[in-house]
């Protein structure tokens, strides 16, 4: 018998030390996250990894899991307390130790083993930890699994056959090194600033740069769990800020800077401009295009509405699915549709073949922009920033929100534009020429003009993002628009930031 988890114990107590933790909210849309000690506690893990070895035996899946953890100070044990739990619940454990997200993803080929569980809060605040989780190659976890996971280890109904086992995969970076480099190197020569934030990637993305011919200039590739400088969020002004400036004082030709466990990647041009990773997204959809004609690519509802409207896109025959943002929901979507290729506005790229295997991986990313330069040898970063139609974008703006009122409020803020453009109403102006509802709300306006409010799947947030094709006027006037609407939310906080 396995004691039922609770949803609240106090650090330093007997209860703590006996009991498993499991807040209910940290089992999220397609992974899970926590605050360690606070929302979860390492029994807590233990139970988690119960229900997911039990959840992937009631899937009908071969019991055999890869697992690896990101470089925060506690991810070690947080990763062997869900060991534990694999284990006892009778699966094979493949433990390839301390990798980036896209590194555990391809150890699920490399090793032909089914099923996947790394250990990262990716780029959340120093103090959270979670679980990103598979049973389905390329593919993890969904609305649906998860919420039978947090079915299970809620109410404790494990299977504790036991029966597992436990092998350590060594050196298995160079594997996953090895594959990405496996190329011809490129032919111009290019100064990259790899910055890494001091997370994970630290350790591998200046290698992999430097092995397909690129000059290497390392911003914060010391691993520091602290994150002294930054968090390696690659949305964050202040990390982008800093790739600008290195950028600027070595005179590179481009700055790819990746997320706390890889998985992602920012770009800043060789003339210190952020360029938002939708936007180098319309680059790369026309760089691939150009290769592969009448290619399908899935983007999500945060990004540029250049994907629809793009005259180098339209001539080259690509078709467009805007679909709900969120790495598993995206990665489906690429695998469903047979896409060559899918966006998000995060940071989160998916290559499918012959590009990639159809996960996300910021170094396939960063490689990718590489080569868009390589076969524009006579065009900056910036140049082909230039040469894409001028829209003004904000960042991705994220005003507090509790977990358990985030969706309520979403739903509130739909039905509220619903009901405007029902009744012909004006937004932000004018009239309204199109919602999305796939994912929140996207409203467009008769100008082209956009604004889109969702909840964010790992965090207690808001997402909101806003975008002109006319003016930066344009644009802030929507972000005012929208503001004016969550501000009617009393549950509605402060933003990380704004325009």
């Amino acid at each position: 018998m396995y004691p039922t988890p609770k949803p609240s114990l106090k650090p330093n107590t007997y209860a703590y030390e006996s009991t498993p933790l499991v807040k209910p909210t940290g089992f999220r849309e397609y992974d899970a996250r926590w605050l360690l000690e606070k929302e979860i506690n390492l029994m807590g893990v233990q139970a988690l990894g119960l229900g997911l070895g039990t959840l992937i035996k009631e899937m009908g899946v071969k019991p055999e899991i890869v697992t690896g953890h990101d470089f925060r100070g506690y991810s070690a044990s947080v990763k062997m307390a869900l060991v534990s739990g694999l284990l006892a619940a009778g699966c094979k454990v493949h433990d390839i130790g301390l990798c980036i997200t896209p590194m555990a993803y391809f150890a699920q080929f490399d090793l032909d083993v089914p099923c996947v569980a790394m250990v990262t809060a990716s780029h959340n605040d120093n103090g959270w930890t979670g679980v990103k989780m598979g049973a389905n190659r390329p593919l993890t976890f969904g609305p649906k699994e998860m919420t039978r996971l947090k079915e299970i280890v809620l109410a404790a109904k494990f299977d504790l056959s036991g029966g597992g086992s436990y092998v350590f995969v060594e050196n298995f970076p160079e594997r996953y090194i090895a594959d990405l480099t496996k190329r011809p190197k490129i032919k111009r020569k290019l100064k990259v600033v790899a910055a890494c934030g001091n997370g994970t990637a630290g350790a591998f993305a200046p290698r992999i740069l430097e092995a397909i011919g690129c000059e290497v200039v390392p911003l914060d590739c010391e691993l520091d769990h602290t994150f002294p400088r930054y968090n390696p969020n690659t949305e964050d002004m202040k990390m982008l800020h800093a790739m600008r400036d290195a950028v600027l004082m070595h005179k590179a030709d481009v700055a790819l800077g990746f997320d706390g466990d890889g998985d992602r990647c920012g770009v800043v041009d060789n003339e210190g401009e952020e360029i938002f990773a939708d936007k180098v997204g319309v680059m790369l959809a026309r760089d691939m295009s150009a290769l592969h004609k009448n290619s399908t690519f899935v983007v999500d509802v945060k990004s540029t509405g250049l994907f629809l409207t793009d005259p180098v896109l339209k001539a080259n025959g690509v078709k467009v699915d805007y679909w709900k943002t969120g790495h598993s929901y995206i990665k489906r979507r690429v695998n469903e549709l047979g896409a060559v290729a899918g966006f998000e506005k995060s940071g989160h790229f998916f290559f499918n073949k012959p590009f990639g295997r159809g996960y996300d991986d910021g170094m396939i990313f960063g490689l990718a922009v590489c080569d868009m330069l390589d076969r524009s040898p006579d065009k900056t970063m910036a140049d082909l920033r230039k040469a894409l139609p001028k829209t003004w974008g904000s960042p991705t703006m994220a005003p507090h929100c509790d977990d358990e009122k985030k969706y309520g409020i979403v739903d509130a803020v739909v039905k509220h534009f619903e009901e405007l453009k029902k009744d012909g109403m004006r937004f932000a102006s004018q009239p309204i020429r199109d919602l999305v509802t796939v994912n929140g709300v996207r409203v467009t306006v008769e100008d082209g003009t956009w604004g889109l409010v969702r909840a964010s799947s790992n965090k207690p947030e808001l997402v909101v993002v806003v975008e002109s094709p006319v003016s930066e006027a344009r644009m802030r006037e929507m972000f005012k628009a929208v503001d004016d609407v969550l501000r009617k939310y009393p549950d509605v906080g402060e933003y990380n930031q704004t325009i």
